[in-house]
């Protein structure tokens, strides 16, 4: 058994839209094909890999440091236990020599895509959708049959007005979605207040409705927001402040009683331990948002999980950003508390498998080997290119 090649590309994922810090329309993606030796069903098992939205294509160290790195030991090092399968652990091992501690940034990211591809391979090679693996390694076998899905929308388009965004978020009720996410901190208070109570007029109640600065505030402006946004009992505040000002979540937590969320731009499990410790968080209440495809992959993940765990933590108050099909498989698997989806942008790596819809504000998950990308027609259309070679 032996990985034989590991390719990479750089696409775009350009979408006309912001937030409230960053232009998306020059926005790129990594993707990564994963080729082993190992047939199933007459073909080399591929797996294959990518990271979410919000950080950039990462070609430059998958190529000069963590594929170079998977390539060059012998293919028995990198084996579980049995040799029956690739070993994801030591794999990650294998990528992280000679990096020092700390700094988490950028590597996280192209580590994670690999991880990615690892994991869709093993899962492939043992013949089972990656969520039943993980809950049979991790979970007693027990996995979740439908998810929790949001969906995020609500950014700032040139020229978008707010009958266009009323239109927006009827189009996710009718979709299927229950709850929905608007962005916030791009415009004035009072306008953001404005286009709040136009979306409330379409999904009802406040429990309905996130918003998400994107860590735009300071301080006081964190908790001028927290005191408008008090009355309408949303279902969460996201991010207001700097993802690594813990001092500035933690005061906040005193002027705002409602549920908030953060934790989608750290990426490391000692960068999510320092927020447990020192943000203020609830865990009655309060919501994280790891990214495991931005954060070293899944073999971190597990690392942040414990640590959730050994602080009094339940997964069930985890819910990952990015939207697609790794996390959601992870959720499934692992017992998290839901998914984030993109049902109209960051196509097509957002969303979920074709044909499977969004029910009541919940979605189920493809019986197909691996992550189950080949069951995203438009994303298998520029994977398969790259696993071919």
């Amino acid at each position: 058994m032996k990985i034989t090649e590991i390719r990479e590309t750089t696409v775009p994922i350009g979408s006309a839209i912001r937030n409230a810090y960053i232009d998306f329309s020059v926005m790129t993606c990594s993707v990564v094909a994963l080729v082993t030796d190992v047939v199933r069903d007459g073909a080399p098992v591929i797996g294959y890999g990518f990271n979410s939205n919000g950080r950039y294509g990462q070609g430059s160290l998958l190529r000069e440091r963590f594929i170079p790195r998977v390539l060059s030991v012998e293919p028995e090092s990198l084996w579980s236990d049995d040799g029956a399968n690739l070993d994801p652990h030591r794999i990650w091992d294998q990528m992280m020599i000679n990096e020092k501690p700390g700094g988490h940034g950028e590597r996280s990211v192209a580590v994670g895509v690999v991880d990615m591809a690892v994991w869709d391979a093993v899962a492939k090679i043992e013949g089972k959708p990656l969520y039943r693996l993980l809950a049979e390694r991790y979970r007693e076998a027990e996995a979740d049959e439908k998810v929790f899905v949001y969906a995020a929308g609500g950014y700032y388009y040139p020229g978008k007005n707010v009958e266009a965004l009323q239109d927006e978020m009827r189009g996710y009720l009718d979709a299927g979605y229950r709850v929905v996410k608007l962005k916030i901190g791009g415009e004035s208070l009072n306008e953001d207040l404005r286009r709040i109570e136009a979306v409330l007029e379409i999904v009802g109640s406040g429990q309905n409705l996130a918003v998400d600065a994107n860590g735009r505030f300071d301080l006081d402006k964190s908790i001028a927001y927290a005191k408008a946004l008090t009355p309408y009992d949303l279902f969460w505040y996201e991010e207001p402040g700097d993802p690594l000002d813990f001092a500035l979540q933690a005061e906040l937590v005193g002027h705002y009683d409602g549920p908030m969320a953060t934790g989608e731009n750290l990426f490391s499990m000692p960068d999510a331990r320092n927020l447990i410790r020192y943000g203020g968080l609830r865990p009655d209440r309060d919501w994280l948002q790891f990214d495991p495809a931005l954060s070293y992959g899944l073999v971190e993940y597990l690392r942040t999980l414990s640590m959730l765990r050994e602080n009094g933590w339940s997964w069930r108050r985890l819910i990952p950003h990015g939207g697609h099909q790794m996390a959601l498989n992870i959720v499934a698997g692992l017992g998290l508390g839901g998914n984030e989806s993109y049902p109209n942008v960051f196509q097509p790596f957002g969303g979920f498998a074709d044909g499977i819809p969004v029910e009541d504000g919940y979605v189920r998950l493809p019986a197909l080997p691996g992550i189950g990308f080949e069951g995203k027609r438009d994303l298998y259309r520029i994977m398969e290119p790259l696993g071919r070679g």
